[in-house]
């Protein structure tokens, strides 16, 4: 399947959106967002990563594959702190950058892999849920008091994590779920990725794209070229092969996610900084993306 084509619909949405939000208030578009936060996104990855029986070896291995990824990123992000000045708060904000991830679109272009590919996407997912947010909560917080159970409670609280482990639980019991819940599963998981896409869009109406100021660049070269890039060559060194290193390059080349400006407000961090860093990723990974779904499909096989 030619990866652009298979793409076309899914962009087409998101050009809908921006379209759309000119015709409806900024708290459709809210309220939108959080039906999907709260209910229909976690139903769309219980429901893919419950879907397939998985092995406790792949979760394993695709769990450290994943911590790999979000760790450079991490680590390559930290070294663009001299780069801009600012607070430690607000640098750990824009941090995010380098390790979050657009789940959206992750479980959109996984769509020209094999039909495993979602199984696998799931799981990466489910895995590096909980470690990004651990990294985000800590960077938001140095400086502030925050106990460890509150710590605890900030990162097990997320639906998307909740989501993932219990759907990831279905998976490892070999056991399918009743045909009721799983047809009502199956509507709301079918529901999430047109709004999402929908509101990605409207997200992207009037935004201001410049000045890219250098610590930026760095940032959106670690996440959209860097990261990548090296699975691309641990592959290549290795001759590895197949669906689930083809889905971990995906996942690695995938723009940051929303959540970094969520939180960037939650904890009272720069805004505006967050939402320019999220915007201007959003639409380079619309145009990198492609390219390293081409090189995930060759070596899918």
């Amino acid at each position: 399947m030619n990866v652009a084509v298979a793409l076309v619909p899914d962009f087409a949405l998101i050009a809908l959106g921006l379209l759309l939000s000119r015709w409806f208030a900024p708290g459709v578009w809210q309220g939108i967002d959080r039906l999907s936060y709260h209910v229909l996104y976690p139903a769309l990855i219980f429901h893919a990563a419950a879907a397939r029986p998985v092995a406790a070896a792949d979760v394993f291995l695709l769990g450290l594959g994943t911590t790999a990824v979000l760790g450079t990123g991490l680590v390559l992000g930290l070294t663009t702190r001299r780069l801009r000045p600012g607070s430690a708060l607000d640098f750990g904000a824009r941090l995010q950058n380098t390790y979050r991830f657009n789940t959206a679109l992750g479980f959109v272009v996984v769509g020209v892999l094999p039909a495993s590919a979602t199984s696998v996407m799931a799981i990466l997912v489910g895995c590096a849920i909980p470690l990004a947010n651990v990294f985000a909560v800590i960077g938001l917080t140095r400086g502030q008091s925050m106990s460890v159970g509150r710590l605890l409670r900030e990162v097990v609280t997320n639906p998307f994590l909740i989501a993932s482990l219990a759907g990831l639980v279905v998976a490892l019991s070999n056991r399918g779920l009743p045909v009721m819940v799983e047809a009502f599963g199956a509507r709301l998981a079918g529901a999430a990725l047109p709004l999402v896409l929908l509101s990605i869009g409207a997200a992207l109406a009037g935004a201001r794209l410049w000045p890219v100021d250098r610590q930026a660049v760095a940032i959106h070269a670690i996440r959209l070229l860097v990261l990548p890039f090296a699975v691309w060559a641990v592959a290549m060194a290795f001759d590895l092969r197949g669906v689930a290193i083809a889905t971990l390059l995906l996942f690695a080349a995938l723009p940051t996610a929303t959540a970094a400006h969520v939180l960037a407000a939650r904890y009272g961090a720069d805004r505006a900084a967050v939402a320019l860093l999220v915007t201007q990723s959003s639409l380079l990974g619309l145009v990198t993306l492609p390219g390293w779904a081409m090189v995930a499909v060759g070596l899918a096989g």
